[in-house]
């Protein structure tokens, strides 16, 4: 007989997720000596700052590496260096540390990247040529010929004594700013950061055990009590009081994020360094018209990709001419949810095809790709997301030839296959098993919210709710209990007196000072 799950099964299978965590203080966290080279850079960025040498840091244009220009650049504000930040265009300079950057880095003499160069061979033997000195921060995976640099801070890099726990390049500057403090013998409250750190760790989707875990839940404390004028600005606007943890995922990252895939951005870097209300303010109105920009522009894209898509494909291949590359990876991923299928976006002009590829379930879209290397000009990223470049007259041949190498019928692609806790007892479902779930964020990855099946149970009601009438509202009966489901976007629409089976996470309902559990829907099973 199957198991229905109680609040006792749910805090013992939550509890078993964290067992073999080691860091859960921050009195525990890793050390900057646990980072090869920290120390070895640190001493040649205080001689440089003693020399009065010219120092450029050299960011991303996402989140983990805005984050990480500022982290450094705080530091250096501190210590007196004269320093500038490059965080390349996406369009105009391309990714990260290359000789197109380099130009504009002519009269420095120490580089220091965030967030990349783990990958820049090229830039790093330029900078030699140069009478530059390179010190690169990363945590990507390493390649097999390291870039000769001066200096290579990177955890996964081989014989790097850091634990094996992943972590963002925001971390990995933060830790180089724990080795200067050291080496500069200055005093420094390292968790004055941690209100922009945990910005990184979420939106970088790093994950949520271990030494994020004590980071996050540290962090986000940071964060609502931060005097920073850009999150009091972001906070009006919303009309918040304080954040939670989705709150950084689904409303600052994007617009730190939006900059950089619309336009520039150094602007979110200087939003989020603002040392004035008016300041922030005045960089937030740019920053939402760029948002407001890209969801326009994805909204477009999306509808434009439509036409190309058969439902045959095991892999949706779509493409256009001169498509947005800022927003592309964002239709793979709205494409991946409507079909439950990897996705494949590619913006196309005349000399190449660029596209960005989103999986599902468990399914590794890099090994299918990999397949394909012969047709490919370039290809690099995990099991979840990659990036494609190739030749625009291949593209056709591309499209059938991963079809017919593909095979999902045989993966689970549920997207939630891995975080269906069991099916869920509805008289379990109170304040109590509230405080329980409360007790294990933030959720995230290898952290999943979890989720719970709910079978044959009778619709009492159905309303419709939202300022567009555009949700639903429906109260469910099971064994004598009754329980309100929402059930936002939905794709089919029960009837009273239906029995229905659905998965949902739990959330806390507080309406006019009352408090009640009620199931979010995220699936109804047919």
């Amino acid at each position: 007989m199957r198991q229905i799950l109680g609040k006792r099964e749910v805090r013992a299978i939550l509890e078993k997720r964290f067992e073999n965590d080691i860091h859960t203080k921050i009195s525990q966290i890793p050390l900057p000596c646990h980072l090869k080279d920290t120390y070895k850079a640190s001493s040649r960025i205080k001689t440089a700052i003693e020399n009065n040498e010219r120092i450029a840091i050299v960011g991303d244009y996402d989140v983990d590496g805005i984050v990480s220009s500022v982290i450094l650049a705080e530091f250096f504000d501190l210590l007196g260096a004269i320093y500038r930040v490059k965080i390349p265009n996406r369009f105009s300079d391309g990714y990260g540390l290359n000789p197109k950057v380099l130009d504009d880095l002519d009269d420095v003499t120490l580089i220091i990247t965030v967030d990349n160069g783990i990958s820049a061979v090229e830039a790093a033997n330029e900078c030699k040529k140069r009478g530059i000195d390179l010190i690169i921060t990363d945590h990507h995976m390493p390649p097999p010929t390291l870039p000769d640099a001066y200096a290579i801070i990177n955890p996964k890099q081989h014989e790097c004594p850091f634990p094996n726990v992943e972590i963002c390049g925001a971390e990995v500057a933060w830790y180089l700013v724990g080795a200067l403090k050291e080496v500069c013998a200055i005093e420094y409250d390292m968790s004055s950061q941690l209100d922009l750190l945990v910005m990184a760790i979420i939106a970088d989707m790093m994950e949520l055990r271990d030494l994020n875990r004590v980071l996050v839940k540290m962090g986000i404390k940071k964060l609502n009590s931060s005097k920073r004028p850009c999150f009091g600005v972001i906070k009006n606007y919303y009309n918040k009081d304080s954040f939670e943890f989705d709150d950084i995922s689904f409303l600052i990252a994007p617009l730190i994020n939006a900059t950089g895939r619309m336009s520039d951005a150094t602007l979110s870097y200087k939003f989020l360094r603002s040392k004035s209300y008016k300041e922030a303010n005045a960089f937030f109105e740019k920053i939402l018209a760029l948002n407001h920009s890209r969801k326009a522009e994805e909204k477009n894209l999306y509808e434009c990709s439509l036409p190309n898509i058969s439902e045959n494909d095991e892999i949706i291949v779509t493409w256009g001419n001169n498509w947005h590359e800022g927003v592309i990876g964002i239709v793979a991923s709205r494409l991946t949810k409507v079909y439950k299928k990897p996705a494949i976006v590619f913006s196309v002009d005349e000399h190449r095809a660029k596209g960005s590829a989103r999986s599902v379930g468990k399914f590794d879209i890099l090994r299918l790709i990999a397949m394909q290397k012969e047709l490919l000009l370039s290809f690099g990223g995990h099991k979840g997301a990659a990036g494609i470049v190739i030749e625009p007259s291949k593209l056709e041949e591309f499209k059938v030839a991963i079809n017919s190498a593909c095979f999902l019928q045989d993966i689970d692609i549920s997207p939630y296959s891995d975080e269906i806790l069991g099916e869920i007892d509805l008289k379990e479902v109170d304040l109590e098993m509230l405080d329980i779930l409360e007790f294990f964020e933030p959720y995230g990855q290898k952290n999943p919210k979890p989720i719970f099946s709910i079978s044959s149970a009778l619709v009492k009601s159905v309303r419709m709710i939202g300022k567009e009438a555009n949700h639903l509202k429906i109260t469910v009966e099971k064994d004598g209990t009754t329980k309100d489901a929402l059930f936002f976007n939905y794709d089919i629409k029960p009837k009273e007196g239906d029995s229905v089976s659905f998965i949902a996470t739990i959330i806390k309902n507080s309406f006019k000072g009352k408090i009640t559990p009620e199931f979010v829907i995220k699936e109804i099973l047919e």
